[in-house]
């Protein structure tokens, strides 16, 4: 992460937030002197950590201070045992970023959270309205009913369907934490379009090496983040459900990959449930799920506007 975390331009400061509970959260901060508007917060996905948001700090840092942090039981952060239930699970993320807020003294905030992140950033969003200024989501998952016709179904991308008939029903990640030593490896063998991502700053296994040791520990949010999943691709507790309970007044713009495998349609059905609301969605050409590495200068553009148009 120190390696990743050189590559930035503007100040930054990184540290372990302390929560009362003891549980503490690896926080970066870019541009902290950039006080008079309201700070970007992110939210990384399933199995990241600050490091990955790495192709859009700099540039989302430029008019405004930017956090990011390890989500609990991920990266660098605590690692607890979270309840097993779906919303037991859900809660105890919610709360320990309401707690991170907190302790950070941010009145509010521009949300916006990828993939588990986006999941998690609208649940927040139900329960702490008054915190967000603008939602957003990108490539979130978790959001659409699971379809009863199978062949409604998206395939989920192969490195996952590896995964799963190398592990079967354990830990999405822990065939990473057997193979020991050889785990980055099998990162670069299953995910070799990160290298791809990254290789205007990495030519070398950096990224693979963080995405490995990001995951090789106590798998803490992953045992949570599969109390809260039916399968890979779908919650226990479909967000779409629940959306229409966000305050009116809270902007939600949703940002896809065009190529993505998660299911672009639930913008339309947000937008329906929510009619009296400003819903926005819309999808990048060229991008995937990973949609801020793939077309990161795109990404950052729309983000930016979507800023300025708070303050």
């Amino acid at each position: 992460e120190a390696r990743i975390l050189q590559c930035l331009q503007n100040k930054f400061l990184a540290r372990y937030v302390s929560l009362p509970n003891q549980n503490k959260i690896w926080t970066v901060t870019v541009s902290p002197e950039l006080r008079d508007r309201t700070p970007l917060v992110m939210v990384h996905g399933f199995g990241g950590g600050v490091g990955l948001w790495i192709l859009n700090m700099d540039s989302l840092s430029a008019r405004r201070t930017l956090h990011t942090f390890d989500l609990l039981g991920f990266g660098r952060s605590s690692r607890p045992t979270f309840p097993r239930d779906p919303e037991g699970a859900e809660d105890e993320f919610v709360t320990s970023i309401e707690t991170w807020r907190e302790t950070m003294g941010i009145p509010s905030m521009i949300l916006l959270g990828h993939s588990l992140g986006g999941f998690l950033a609208t649940s927040y969003s139900i329960k702490y309205p008054e915190r967000v200024k603008h939602l957003i989501l990108v490539d979130p998952w978790g959001f659409p009913l699971r379809p009863t016709d199978p062949s409604e179904i998206r395939a989920p991308p192969t490195w996952f369907k590896a995964v799963v008939s190398v592990l079967g029903r354990s830990n999405p990640l822990a065939v990473l934490r057997v193979a020991g030593p050889w785990g980055p490896g099998l990162v670069q063998r299953f995910r070799p379009d990160f290298k791809r991502k990254f290789a205007d700053f990495f030519e070398d296994d950096t990224i693979s090496e963080y995405i490995y040791h990001c995951n090789a520990q106590n798998p803490s949010g992953e045992t949570a983040f599969k109390a809260m999943m039916e399968s890979f691709g779908w919650a226990r507790r479909p967000m779409l459900e629940r959306i229409h309970l966000i305050r009116k007044d809270v902007p939600i713009t949703m940002i896809y990959g065009a190529n993505t495998w998660i299911d672009t349609s639930t913008g339309k059905k947000v937008k329906m449930q929510r009619p009296d609301s400003y819903v926005r969605d819309m999808e990048i050409e060229g991008a995937s799920h990973h949609v801020y590495a793939d077309q990161p200068h795109i990404f950052n553009s729309v983000v930016e506007e979507i800023c300025d148009s708070v303050d």
